[in-house]
C-alpha cells in the first residue's frame, strides 16, 4: 500500500445524484482497492451488492472495494481504516471516496486532512467532487446556501439528471455553476455513467511539477469568466445584477505584475486570514517573491493553509503573482483594498 492514500470527497445537495454516481462507479474494475466511507449503509443502498462482512463497520464488495459506515468522528474512522489494512482485516487500499451528507459543508473535511498530523501522513486530499441536479439545481441554488457552498469549493462539478430537462435548462444551471466556481471543470453524468478518470486522481491540492502549475491554479478561467460575464446569474462587482442567487459567494483572481516583498506578503495574508478566515472558502496562489527566482505556492481553506511550497521553476514566461479567491460575504474590492497598502509598489491588476 502506497502512502499517502488519495482521498476524494463526494458532495452534493440532497437528491443530487451522489448515491447513483457512487453505485455506478463501484461496478467499474478500475475502482478495485477503493474504500468508500458513508454515513450509513442504508443511504448508499448497496445492500444487494454485499457479499462478505468483515470486522466492525466494513463490508467487502464484489468489485474489490471496501465500504465503511462512519457513525462517529471522521479522524477515528480514517485511522481505523488504515489500522484494519495493516493487520490484514481488509485488503490494501488504492484510494478512499468519502460521501458526505446532502447538507454537509466539505470545508471542515479539507481542514481536518490538512491539520491532523496523523491523517496528513496517511492520506492526501485528491479533490472535492460536487454533484449538481440539472432538474432542480436552480431552485436549490435559489433557496439553499449549502448547494452554493458545495459548488464553490469543488474541484470538479458533475451535472446529473440532464436527460430529464431541456438543453436550455441545463445551460442555465451550468451558467450559475460557472458564476460560483469558474475554475472547476464541469462534466455530465446520466444515471451515474461517467468515466472514473474524470473524478479521481485530480491532484487538486498539490502541484505535480512545474508543468502542472497553471492547470492547478486555473487563473485564466477566472479572467475569462470576468471578461464574458453578462447574464443575470453573473457574480461580479462590475455588474449591477448583485448576488441574489449566489448567497454572497464570489470568485476572482488578483494579479500583481511586479515581484512582492516576502515580509509584506506574509503579513497581508496573515491579516486577511485573521480578519476574514471564515469568509475565505478557498485561496490558491502562485507567487513571485523579491530575490527568489523560484515561484512560491500557497493554498488555503478558510483560515487553514497548507505549508508554503516552492517550485523548481516557473511553468511559463508569465511570472506575475496570481492569487485566486473564492469568498463568501467578502467583496473583491475589500480584498484588493486589504492588499493595496502593503503591495502598492507591485502593480496589482
Amino acid at each position: 500500500m502506497d502512502l499517502p492514500i488519495p482521498l476524494t470527497v463526494l458532495t452534493g445537495y440532497l437528491g443530487s445524484g451522489k448515491t447513483t454516481l457512487l453505485k455506478a462507479l463501484l461496478t467499474r474494475p478500475e475502482m478495485a482497492g477503493t474504500a468508500v466511507i458513508v454515513n450509513e449503509f442504508g443511504e448508499v443502498g448497496l445492500d444487494d451488492a454485499l457479499i462478505e462482512t468483515a470486522e466492525g463497520d466494513a463490508v467487502l464488495l464484489p468489485s474489490g472495494c471496501v465500504c465503511c459506515a462512519v457513525r462517529g468522528d471522521l479522524v477515528r474512522a480514517l485511522l481505523g481504516l488504515h489500522e484494519d489494512v495493516m493487520r490484514g482485516a481488509i485488503p490494501d487500499l488504492r484510494r478512499v471516496v468519502l460521501e458526505t451528507t446532502g447538507l454537509a459543508d466539505p470545508a471542515p473535511i479539507s481542514q481536518t486532512l490538512i491539520e491532523d498530523r496523523d491523517l496528513f501522513r496517511i492520506y492526501r486530499l485528491d479533490g472535492i467532487v460536487a454533484t449538481v441536479d440539472a432538474q432542480h439545481g436552480l431552485d436549490q441554488l435559489d433557496t439553499t446556501y449549502e448547494t452554493a457552498r458545495q459548488i464553490a469549493v469543488a474541484d470538479r462539478i458533475v451535472l446529473t439528471k440532464s436527460d430529464l430537462v431541456e438543453a436550455h435548462a441545463v445551460d442555465r444551471v451550468a451558467a450559475r455553476v460557472r458564476a460560483l466556481n469558474p475554475g472547476a471543470p464541469m462534466r455530465t453524468a446520466v444515471k451515474g455513467a461517467i468515466d472514473a478518470s474524470q473524478l479521481l486522481d485530480l491532484h487538486a491540492y498539490e502541484i505535480r511539477g512545474e508543468a502542472d502549475a497553471d492547470r492547478w491554479l486555473a487563473a485564466e478561467r477566472y479572467a475569462a469568466h470576468d471578461a464574458t460575464c453578462s447574464s443575470e446569474d453573473c457574480d461580479h462587482p462590475h455588474h449591477n445584477h448583485g448576488h441574489r442567487h449566489l448567497h454572497g459567494i464570489r470568485s476572482f483572481c488578483l494579479t500583481f505584475d511586479a515581484p512582492l516583498e516576502a515580509a509584506k506578503l506574509e503579513l497581508a495574508i496573515e491579516l486577511l486570514r485573521a480578519a476574514h478566515g471564515g469568509s475565505l472558502l478557498r485561496v490558491k496562489g502562485l507567487l513571485n517573491v523579491v530575490e527568489h527566482e523560484q515561484p512560491f505556492v500557497i493554498h488555503g481553506v478558510q483560515h487553514v493553509f497548507y505549508p508554503v511550497e516552492t517550485l523548481e521553476r516557473w511553468p511559463s514566461d508569465d511570472r506575475r503573482t496570481r492569487i485566486v479567491f473564492i469568498t463568501r460575504d467578502l467583496e473583491e474590492a475589500a480584498v484588493r483594498a486589504h492588499f493595496a497598502p502593503l503591495m502598492n509598489a507591485a502593480g496589482a491588476a
